[in-house]
């Protein structure tokens, strides 16, 4: 077990230096120049170069990427070229929006897919199961934006339960304004992804429901829901923690996309602006972030998937 976190852990740090190399390059290779548009439409060829070189960029690439990768070794994630300000405080500021928003959403989908997901496996020969099946599949291919304009129209325009967007501009001092303000977006995502993770809840404890030592104590007096609840449940644990991965990779996804739709100050919002206006280091220092919390939390997945199922302990030994 140890051998595998270990080794787990030395892919994670491979990915988070490859992903950035792949970052870089990427960016460096997008159609524009920053130092045009700090220079503005007025701005001479002097000027822009003058500019360039200020910022470095007139260095080889591979120069370039030295400095960033050692910044980032350090703790620095660099300044924005736009603003000068730090790109790590910035990103900082915009998480208090962009976690909370996502483990709001990660905790309505598990409060919808977990319950859901079994009633249906248990009652999947029935109406009421088929019924939620193909609900879950509808609700599932929606898009999210079009899932958050549903939503509003529903609960902020039409009932008026909730802000249809923006968040408080004192924030978490006020979190009971801040949470309010969160609490439609975290549903938009929730639901679809939800809809999602109940599909494989399902299949996991159907197939719990055929294993012998469900039927076994079925037979000794249990009814399926407790022995769905006492014996397979291990089963569909494993299920949920190895989807979790993919789950919040939707989720970061779908927080960028719902930030822009709710007007929400977040790393998503923030991250199609600095796209727009070219500004390299914060982009980069952006993506690099989120690219890096989905690896931290596969792996993590990963180690706890392996930990607490023993069939893979056995198979590692």
């Amino acid at each position: 077990m140890i051998r595998f976190a270990l080794t787990r852990l030395a892919l994670l740090l491979v990915g988070l230096l490859v992903a950035s190399a792949l970052i870089f390059v990427t960016l460096r290779v997008l159609p524009g120049d920053v130092a045009q548009v700090i220079a503005g439409t007025d701005g001479t060829p002097e000027q822009v170069q003058a500019i360039r070189e200020s910022l470095g960029l007139n260095q080889p690439l591979l120069a370039q990427y030295g400095d960033w990768l050692g910044g980032i070794l350090s703790g620095d994630l660099g300044r924005s070229m736009l603003t000068g300000a730090s790109v790590t405080s910035e990103l900082v500021e915009k998480s208090q929006v962009t976690i909370p928003l996502a483990v709001l959403s990660l905790a309505t989908a598990l409060v919808i897919a977990i319950p859901l997901g079994i009633l249906s496996a248990l009652k999947h020969r029935s109406i009421t199961g088929s019924a939620m099946s193909m609900a879950s599949q509808a609700i599932a291919a929606v898009p999210v934006v079009w899932a958050g304009m549903l939503l509003v129209v529903v609960f902020a325009v039409g009932l008026g339960w909730f802000p249809p967007q923006g968040f408080p501009r004192d924030g978490w001092e006020a979190p009971g304004r801040a949470l309010y303000s969160l609490v439609l977006p975290a549903l938009t995502i929730g639901v679809v992804e939800g809809a999602v993770l109940l599909r494989f809840i399902r299949s996991a404890a159907l197939e719990a429901l055929g294993q012998d030592y469900v039927r076994t104590a079925a037979a000794k007096g249990l009814t399926r829901t407790r022995a769905l609840v006492t014996h397979g449940m291990p089963n569909v644990a494993l299920t949920v923690v190895s989807v979790l991965a993919l789950q919040i990779a939707g989720l970061l996804v779908g927080a960028v996309i719902i930030e822009q739709l709710f007007n929400l100050p977040g790393i998503g919002r923030m991250l199609v602006t600095d796209v727009g206006n070219r500004d390299l280091e914060k982009v980069q220092g952006d993506v690099l972030v989120l690219t890096g919390l989905v690896l931290i939390i596969g792996t993590v997945v990963d180690i706890v998937a392996r930990a607490i199922d023993p069939r893979q302990r056995e198979v590692s030994a």
